[in-house]
């Protein structure tokens, strides 16, 4: 801040990677009040905001676990335009996710094809994510099936997601066979999904499916 009053006092004008990269900061650091400060600074100065602004804004008070301040700064966006974008979207249905209300962040994804939005491989695994969180593995089953159906191909992350969520509701078969797609597309697993597999190797589980796992990958 003492750098950003300085620029002021030498004349040289702050531009939109500069606040966005302060409001950025303050999020971080959980100081909401100053990046909103900053925020109407900007719009004061006649420095609009752009859709990054709002991304780093957003996203620091989602994961702040201000998601109802976050919908409300959302809401109140002057340029409506800015809303129009599938980065804040994704924004949104994650931390509403992480904060358990599934429901809201359910309807945001769906209503996005009829604002014009098409989602995107983060927007669907935010999704998919959300939905395992809850135990809904059938419905994140089905959503991955449509996914693939709409052209958005799923990638590691995607794979990594539900294969997570199914092993932890037990869901061994189901886990192995996204398993296979995931290695046969050539992806691997990320580092929380190998020890939950390296666990079930570990096991004195004599389940079928962990046995050929046993002989595919050990």
């Amino acid at each position: 801040m003492n750098l950003f009053h300085e620029m002021s006092n030498k004349g040289v004008t702050p531009n939109v990677l500069t606040y966005n990269t302060l409001i950025g900061g303050f999020c971080r650091v959980k100081r909401r009040k100053v990046a909103l400060e900053l925020l109407h600074k900007m719009r004061a100065c006649g420095q609009p905001p752009d859709a990054q602004t709002y991304a780093v804004l957003l996203d620091g008070m989602c994961k702040n676990g201000q998601v109802v301040e976050a919908i409300k700064v959302f809401l109140e966006m002057e340029d409506k335009t800015l809303c129009n974008n599938i980065v804040i979207y994704s924004i949104l249905i994650d931390g509403l996710c992480n904060v358990g209300n599934l429901k809201v962040a359910r309807e945001l994804f769906y209503c996005l094809p009829a604002k014009g939005l098409q989602p995107d491989v983060q927007t669907y695994t935010i999704m998919l994510k959300g939905l395992c969180k809850e135990g809904l593995t059938d419905e994140a089953s089905e959503l991955l099936k449509k996914m693939d159906g709409n052209g958005c191909t799923p990638n590691d992350r995607t794979y990594n997601t539900i294969i997570q969520g199914l092993l932890q509701q037990n869901e061994t078969s189901k886990a192995m066979k996204y398993l296979k797609i995931m290695v046969d597309n050539g992806f691997s697993a990320n580092a929380m999904v190998a020890t939950m597999l390296v666990d079930l190797l570990s096991s004195n589980q004599v389940d079928k499916n962990i046995q050929e796992l046993r002989h595919k990958f050990v």
